[in-house]
């Protein structure tokens, strides 16, 4: 499948449900500055969905969580571990992390999905490279879901 890409703000999307690029440092949350995808979630949803995830326990690289969405309107918050501990994104990690929030999206039986691009910020990686990862694994990927890659838009 091929995603729409499109550009905004992943929290102003049409969607049930969105991808918080997470990472799987074992700094607690609560002592992590707020910052990208995550920071935005954080102060526009409050911080319920991130200690849903904290008692997931830690998550291993590529694996995917889904919690509540705090104060934001949507279905749920699709977490992934698409950073490692070092703040580095990989292809693997990127891959992954596509292919298993998909795979809570079909099991959830969402009908659609926004995703940042995973890695691109706190991951290190530019846009390009999370891109190209990201739909190298949506080729892989059979779904009936409205599916989003959102891009940042910078005015």
């Amino acid at each position: 499948m091929v995603p729409q890409i499109v550009k905004g703000d992943l929290l102003k999307q049409d969607v049930e449900v969105i991808v918080n690029p997470w990472n799987r440092n074992i700094i607690p949350w609560w002592l992590l500055l707020p910052q990208g995808v995550s920071g935005a979630i954080k102060r526009e949803g409050g911080y319920e969905p991130f200690r849903e995830l904290a008692r997931a326990g830690p998550l291993k690289l590529g694996e995917a969580c889904l919690t509540g969405a705090g104060t934001l309107p949507f279905k749920g918050i699709i977490h992934v571990a698409g950073i490692n501990i070092f703040w580095v994104a990989t292809k693997f990690s990127i891959s992954r992390s596509v292919l298993n929030a998909m795979r809570l999206v079909e099991e959830n039986g969402f009908l659609s999905v926004a995703f940042p691009l995973i890695g691109s910020g706190s991951g290190n990686r530019g846009e390009e490279f999370s891109l190209n990862a990201m739909l190298g694994a949506f080729e892989r990927v059979e779904t009936k879901a409205k599916t989003l890659i959102v891009r940042r838009y910078d005015g």
